[in-house]
């Protein structure tokens, strides 16, 4: 009797797809997953639909409208393992600017029709709702992380993603410090590692896509930009990006909004 194939599903909340995508950007390393794995629901790739229960459930998006909050609760009753994948899963996403002023005044402005949209005050994280067994950080992820992730919870061990900066990915492919050497502000030593080290490596300070390190001093590095003639408002606005409501950046820029 052959053994049963473990169930994947990939979900879809508030989100762009990029993190979908770089499932599907895997290539040759999908190929290895789809063989390992029933591909019980993933409309990126797919329209099959297999009923649960799953085994591990990827989700990527953020949790945005009543709806929302009622269909994450019965995906992870559905679920053996839940892993939220990406910045609007693990932070709130770009999204989750709107936390920080009124949404209504924005609805107001954008919308002809206000009256007809529905949505929460916050754009929050899936945590914020559900017990989430895993985070992969990343706007988008890293696809080598995300087939360590599967590979990981399919055979029973933690995943090993590294929680370091990512100023150890410019010491190991060799790139300058772009803010000690150029003088250019950089969130890189408050960042987790999983970009490759991209933007420094093209001699541009590191945007934070990968969120927080675990515990990064952004009062130290806020200090060392404030040198380097950064303004309070600058300061702010840099810590609002894609992870703007992950709590250390939040908390930094909130120290520095007049």
């Amino acid at each position: 009797m052959a053994l049963r194939k473990p169930k994947l599903a990939v979900w879809k909340f508030s989100s762009c797809d990029g993190c979908q995508l770089s499932l599907l950007d895997c290539e040759d390393e999908l190929l290895a997953v789809a063989g390992a794995v029933d591909i019980a629901n993933f409309p990126e790739a797919s329209r099959a639909v297999v009923k649960g229960p799953y085994d591990l459930s990827l989700v990527e998006g953020s949790i945005t409208t009543p709806h929302d909050a009622e269909r994450i609760h019965g995906i992870r009753r559905a679920s053996k393992f839940l892993v939220t994948i990406g910045a609007c899963a693990t932070a709130g996403g770009i999204q989750a600017l709107r936390n920080f002023k009124d949404v209504k005044e924005f609805i107001s402005i954008v919308y002809a029709r206000p009256d007809y949209i529905e949505t929460l005050k916050k754009s929050t994280p899936i945590t914020d709702h559900v017990f989430v067994d895993f985070e992969l950080r990343g706007c988008p992820i890293n696809k080598y992380q995300l087939v360590e992730v599967l590979s990981a919870f399919l055979n029973g061990r933690k995943p090993n993603t590294p929680p370091h900066s990512v100023c150890m990915e410019c010491k190991e492919r060799g790139t300058v410090c772009v803010m000690v050497a150029q003088g250019t502000p950089c969130l890189g030593p408050v960042t987790q590692i999983g970009c490759g080290a991209l933007c420094p490596a093209y001699a541009r300070g590191c945007y934070g896509c990968f969120g927080p390190k675990e515990t990064p001093n952004t009062a130290s590095l806020s200090a060392w930009w404030s040198e380097l003639g950064v303004s309070e408002r600058d300061l702010m606005r840099v810590y609002r990006g894609f992870n703007a409501y992950a709590e250390p950046f939040r908390r930094e820029s909130e120290a520095h909004e007049k």
